[in-house]
């Protein structure tokens, strides 16, 4: 049918509706499939008319369609079997079971079985999972609020539940506007024409004289509009108009999307219960009819309800870029004190000798710049030494390979420009798009090794830009180009995945993102045309003009919660903008650009306050919630017109191109520290015979499927590696200084053990206290790192807060300057419920939110979620039994927890829809330590049982198992708990029990490294890994505290008692809880039983724990080598 035709539907649909022709409506509705009627669905739904409910779908969907159709007609068949159920009509029952729902059975058999078991019981609420099931009015309402969700997903129901935009009696104005024109054709026009037909043309019949009346002011059909016609916006009737048309919204096109973004819809097989539907496909428009009525469903082992107190649905959504609650002068000032903390010194200038064209900054090692120029060249430089590791020349790796037109081209001409160079979320490839056809990747191992991974022809004509992304948790890399089109192509295997087509000119950038786990790319045309595409071949979701209508560039905030984009016209205006997602509308446009810049300005963000562009043979930098400039730097001078600028992830480095081929490297005071810990590493490194080699873990391509998003500026600057904290946080690495990697070893001098046993010997500090707390069970810094976070056994937290002062700069937390013991104004303190136990027997744990907005707690009873700012409770949930004993938030969706529960399950719950999703079962004791790897998709947990698991994190299989390995003659107390924490490249994971350290390599669950105390040597209480893992930090019965390499488990400081504590209390007293600092990896933090929290740093003259002992092979360790060196076995303690 064409459009035309179909939009004659739409008329005739308002007009009968207008008319009052209700019943013939909705058969037209249904005829049509134009339009669902999701009102009248409603209706009949409340009302139980199940045979108009599925004859009325029937013209829209069939069972079989797809997975969404398919649970919509099991619902309602389900629901009405319930119900002839709780009639005792049987012989209803059976004939609808054996109708209806029979179809299901080859699906699942399991389940058809199930149902047909409720018939041999005399109330069906007897089987467990229908025990709540209240009564049919109640039932139906909720059943609705589940057929809602799955009808907006369904792709078959897109663009068929809103009806046009039309205004009322559209289908008589435009038989008057047909009746007036006819008149005016007349050849005898008269003034009062009598219309008494529409089946033939009109025509006056007696000549007068008399001219034809106005179109406009004598309409011929009835009155215009009709009084009580279509019902206005915000009426109930049954087609309620949409408000004028406008680009799709973000919220709009991200709320429907298409099946391959919505794996998790159907995720949940058919149950007894109701659907599990994800939070992000909530619509606005359809509520919950009855929040507080409880719905248990099917499988207890898959999706369980509980009630939910009113009001938590809208306060714990947790994902990271909601309600970014910050302390009072510690939130975005955190970030920079002022102007004066931007990187504006420069500290370096090389001579890249090509001009430079894009520069990308290693995610990790924060010193490794990459650079592409305008003849080809790639190089890559360690800024902090000055070093160029790698430079390459353009050449094309394998010219058969290439299409004619491409070998004859560069025949033809050989040069070549790059147009973008970019790192992988963690740093193990990088990509280079060429103005040639060509896309290549190169995957990096340290140091100066750079291989060749993949080469692309991707795009007949240049390919502008180039961005890492993991749609369906694989990474990929997305290119656009000259012939106006986006492809996404397998980054392990080089396979084209989709192409995107729609631009009417060439692409220019593109910018992939996700939200609410719905991945998508925005992508921008020189013609000024903004798009947007989910992972499927439906086409673009939006289309907007960009400011300057030509060469735009997009980017989010680093947290993903703000969307910027930087423009120039082709008159060299130029304009910053940032975004309203749900509007498609800009919100504030930034300024103080020159008024004709010479040359396409590019732009970089940071952190998440900061613009910078190049601009005015300059760099002008904005806070982002100011549209004035709020500084400039021209660098000493020598910057082009429109200099490239690139921010590092901590944004305490900017790398800017200059003049005569060189690049110039600003700096803040971390900047500074920052390249002369790198240059100190070079010279340390040169002095060595055999210098080790400053790389990272390798991660294969595949691995690492699963990393933050790299959205070129977009997602740059988002977490690529996340440790999964001991006291249950998951922690963003972005803020992590880097360290000496591992000072070599001249083999000439006797390796000592570094001892501290004096308070001289390091900065310690006891946290001031005036609240009686009896011991520390759990310990933890803020992801800022400005504060530490307690729970005491008594279930009471401890907040303890730095300030910015003249001794203290960046406010962060230090053993230099006593922080300030932190209650909200109105005194309340958090509390955890402890229901009927003593919480001093209670297993406490805590998880923390990534934006230091919220921390999950339990001491024992309800787990609790409290708001770090107010301390007010928002909600609690879970009571026991069974009693929750550890917390984790997953990586990518703080939504989802992982609860590990003293029974020894563990429960994967949902907070938005307060579900437990997954119920895992296998410990035979309480579960001690739970850790998620983003890279490799699992869920390492452990238990008082001494075992290990190892759970996928799609759909929540178990993967591995095995026992610890404890050491021969150590028998460990009954409940003795097993601790897990990932490495940072999300493939080690560390192991603490009280007899010994482990390094356990994830995918084969196998120990590489064991550390085991001397049988005489007091038990380990707690340990964890460094903020850059290059450290374990163990903490001891006898109250000492050792630091070991990380890469061996080799000890290398020991810090007694007499270090810390004093005399008379030493041996009364020990350390229960260790926390390392987010951000300064020699820092770490103890929680104590006689409820002290002590902060450690080394001195500032030594700046290190110790040295390491000397390695037997001749090479020291780094972190790259990681846990896998040396020969899996244990080394015996020297304490």
């Amino acid at each position: 049918m064409s459009s035309l035709s179909r939009e004659l539907v739409f008329l005739i649909l308002q007009f009968l509706d207008e008319e009052k022709f209700k019943e013939t409506v909705h058969k037209l509705e249904q005829e049509s499939g134009f339009f669902f009627n999701m009102k009248y669905f409603e209706d009949e739904v409340h009302n139980g008319n199940w045979d108009e409910v599925e004859k009325y779908l029937s013209g829209f969907t069939k069972v079989d369609d797809n997975r969404y159709s398919m649970k919509i007609f099991f619902e309602i068949r389900k629901q009405k079997y319930l119900e002839a159920l709780d009639k005792h009509d049987r012989s209803k029952a059976v004939e609808i079971l054996v109708k209806d729902l029979k179809v299901f059975a080859t699906f699942n058999e399991e389940l058809f079985k199930e149902i047909t078991q409720l018939l041999t019981l005399e109330n069906f609420r007897e089987n467990e999972q229908l025990s709540k099931y209240g009564d049919t009015k109640s039932a139906r309402a909720i059943m609705l609020v589940e057929l809602k969700k799955l009808i907006e997903a369904n792709p078959l129901f897109r663009d068929k539940l809103q009806f046009p935009n039309l205004k009322n009696s559209r289908l008589r104005t435009l038989i008057n506007q047909s009746l007036n024109w006819q008149h005016q054709l007349c050849k005898n026009p008269r003034p009062n024409p009598d219309i008494k037909t529409l089946f033939v043309d009109h025509s006056c019949g007696q000549p007068n004289g008399a001219r034809a009346p106005s179109p406009a002011n004598n309409p011929l059909l009835g009155s215009l509009p009709k009084a009580g016609g279509f019902p206005p916006l915000g009426a109930h009737g049954p087609f309620q108009p949409t408000s004028a048309p406008v680009p799709a919204p973000l919220a709009g096109w991200m709320s429907n999307p298409s099946t391959v973004t919505h794996p998790a819809v159907s995720g949940g097989a058919i149950g007894l219960g109701a659907s599990s539907i994800p939070a992000a496909l909530k619509h606005p428009r359809t509520p919950p009819t009855n929040p507080s009525i409880d719905y248990p469903s099917a499988d207890s082992d898959h999706v369980s309800k509980r009630t939910r107190p009113m009001g938590i649905s809208d306060e714990v959504n947790l994902p990271v870029n909601v309600l970014p609650v910050t302390f009072p002068g510690h939130g975005h000032s955190q970030t920079f004190n002022a102007p004066d903390d931007l990187p504006k010194a420069v500290a370096r200038t090389l001579n890249q000798g090509s001009s430079t064209m894009s520069m990308d900054f290693h995610p990790v090692q924060q010193t490794l710049l990459l650079v592409g120029t305008n003849v080809g060249d790639i190089a890559l430089w360690e800024v902090g030494s000055r070093e160029r590791l790698v430079s390459k020349n353009f050449k094309v790796w394998d010219l058969s390979a290439c299409s004619m037109p491409l070998q004859a081209s560069l025949v033809k001409d050989p040069a070549v420009s790059v147009n973008r160079v970019i790192w992988s979320p963690d740093g193990s490839l990088f990509g280079v798009a060429y103005s040639r056809h060509i896309v290549q990747i190169y995957s990096y191992h340290g140091g100066n090794e750079v291989r060749p991974h993949l080469e692309i022809e991707a795009h007949v004509g240049g390919v502008n830009d180039l961005a890492f992304s993991h749609p369906n948790k694989q990474l990929c890399v997305i290119t656009c180009g000259d012939d106006k089109t986006i492809k996404v192509w397998d980054a392990t295997t080089g396979t084209k995945q989709y192409t995107f087509e729609g631009h009417e000119a060439p692409v220019y950038s593109v910018c992939p993102h996700y939200k609410e786990n719905i991945q998508f790319i925005f992508s921008t045309a020189v013609d000024g045309k903004i798009k947007a595409w989910l992972y499927d071949n439906m086409g673009s979701r939006v289309d907007y003009e960009a400011p300057g209508r030509w060469c735009t560039t997009m980017a989010y905030s680093a947290d993903g919660t703000r969307l910027f984009s930087c423009g120039t016209s082709k008159e060299g205006e130029s304009f910053i903008v940032e975004w309203n997602e749900s509007e498609g509308a800009v919100k504030r446009t930034y300024h103080g650009f020159r008024k004709r810049s010479l040359g396409v300005v590019q732009f970089d963000t940071t952190k998440n306050r900061y613009l910078a562009a190049g601009d005015d043979f300059s760099i002008k930098f904005w806070d982002m919630d100011n549209v004035q400039p709020l500084t400039s730097s021209d660098a000493d001078g020598g910057l082009p017109a429109s200099p490239r600028i690139r921010f590092n992830k901590d944004g305490s480095l900017l790398a800017v191109s200059a003049n005569d081929n060189g690049i110039k490297i600003l700096v803040n005071s971390d900047g500074m520290r920052l390249l002369r810990t790198s240059e100190n590493l070079s010279y340390d490194a040169s002095r060595t015979s055999e210098a080790p080699k400053p790389t990272i873990n390798p991660i294969s391509a595949a691995a690492a499927a699963a990393a933050a998003t790299s959205a070129g500026l977009a997602d740059r600057s988002a977490s690529v590696v996340t440790i999964a904290g001991m006291n249950g946080d998951a922690r963003s690495l972005g803020d992590v200084k880097p360290r000496i990697t591992e000072e070599s070893s001249d083999k000439s001098k006797i390796w000592k053990l570094t001892e501290i046993s004096e308070p001289s010997q390091c900065r310690s500090l006891r946290l001031p206290e005036n609240l009686r707390v009896t011991k520390i069970s759990r310990l933890i810094f803020t992801n800022s790192g400005n504060a530490i976070l307690a729970l005491a056994s008594n279930a009471i937290h401890l907040l303890w807060k730095w300030q910015r002062s003249d001794r203290n700069s960046n406010g962060k937390a230090t053993a230099s300057v006593p922080p300030q013991l932190w209650q909200p104004s109105s005194g309340i303190l958090m509390t955890n419920d402890v229901a009927d136990t003593n919480p001093e027997e209670a297993v406490p744990c805590f998880a923390l939110s990534k934006n230091d907005s919220y921390v999950m707690s339990a001491s024992g009873g309800k787990i609790s979620l409290f708001n770090m700012m107010t301390f007010k409770t928002m909600a609690t949930f879970m009571p026991p039994p069974p009693a929750a004993t550890f917390l984790a938030f997953h990586p990518q969706d703080n939504n989802i927890i992982a609860i590990g529960m003293d029974d020894s399950t563990i429960q994967i719950y949902n907070v938005r829809v307060d579900e437990v999703k997954s119920k895992l079962k296998g410990h035979s004791k309480r579960i001690t330590g739970l850790a998620f790897s983003h890279v490799l998709n699992v869920l390492v947990s452990s238990g008082a049982d001494s075992q290990l698991f190892v759970w996928n994190t799609d759909g929540w299989e178990k993967q591995k198992a095995r026992f610890l390995q404890v050491p021969a003659g150590r028998t460990p107390t009954a409940l003795s708990d097993t601790r897990v924490q990932f490495h940072q490249d999300q493939i080690h994971f560390l192991v603490v029990h009280e007899t010994q350290l482990a390094i356990y390599e994830t995918t084969k669950l196998e120990c590489l490294k064991q550390w085991v105390p001397r049988d005489s040597s007091a038990p380990i209480t707690h340990a964890t890994f460094s903020c850059d893992s290059q450290l374990v930090y163990a903490s001891f019965f006898d109250a000492t505290v050792c630091v070991f390499t990380a890469a061996n488990l080799r000890l290398r400081c020991r810090i007694n008692p007499s270090a810390y504590l004093p005399a008379s209390v030493s041996s009364n007293f020990h350390p229960l809880v260790i926390a390392a600092h987010p951000s300064e990896p020699n820092e770490f933090a103890l929680g104590l039983s006689d409820g002290g929290v002590h902060v450690f740093e080394p001195l500032e003259s030594e700046n290190k724990w110790g040295v390491p002992p000397p390695v037997e092979n001749g090479s020291a360790s780094s972190m790259a080598t990681t846990p896998s060196v040396g020969a899996p076995g244990s080394e015996q303690a020297q304490r």
